[in-house]
């Protein structure tokens, strides 16, 4: 697992200086998703159509979420960082769609800080970016 783990780090580092297309996206999101999935006991019928707006309030979907969060290192001290998010934006979103998704972050910005846990805030905030912005919403 190590080895699939440094090898999606490697990947987002190569790609950097490089924004990915939104398959490409969709593509880096399939190792998280098979990282994450096992970690928060969900199957594919829970989680598989987030990026279609189905959210299912369960906690393991949240923390499954919040996984996938940590991964793309959006998660700072076990807290949602609005400065990672739009960091990673720019680093890993195409062009044509990095001021969208970071309107959509800005609209959520706030939404974490009603709940107690990472998970819940994760959901939350996840939730809330798929319901700005559906069209430009990216999840494994």
């Amino acid at each position: 697992m190590h080895f699939k783990w440094i090898l999606f780090i490697s990947s987002l580092w190569v790609v950097n200086s490089y924004a990915m297309t939104r398959q490409q996206l969709k593509n880096a999101g399939k190792l998280m998703k098979k990282t994450c999935m096992p970690k928060n006991n969900v199957t594919e019928e829970q989680i598989g159509e987030i990026e279609q707006g189905k959210f299912i309030e369960d906690r393991n979907v949240m923390c499954y979420i919040a996984c996938i969060y940590t991964m793309t290192q959006i998660v700072k001290n076990n807290k949602l960082s609005h400065d990672a998010v739009i960091k990673q934006v720019d680093m890993m979103f195409p062009a044509e769609m990095r001021s969208a998704v970071k309107a959509a972050a800005v609209n959520c910005k706030d939404v974490g800080k009603k709940y107690k846990d990472i998970c819940e805030t994760s959901y939350w905030t996840a939730k809330c970016m798929y319901e700005f912005d559906p069209k430009n919403f990216v999840f494994p």
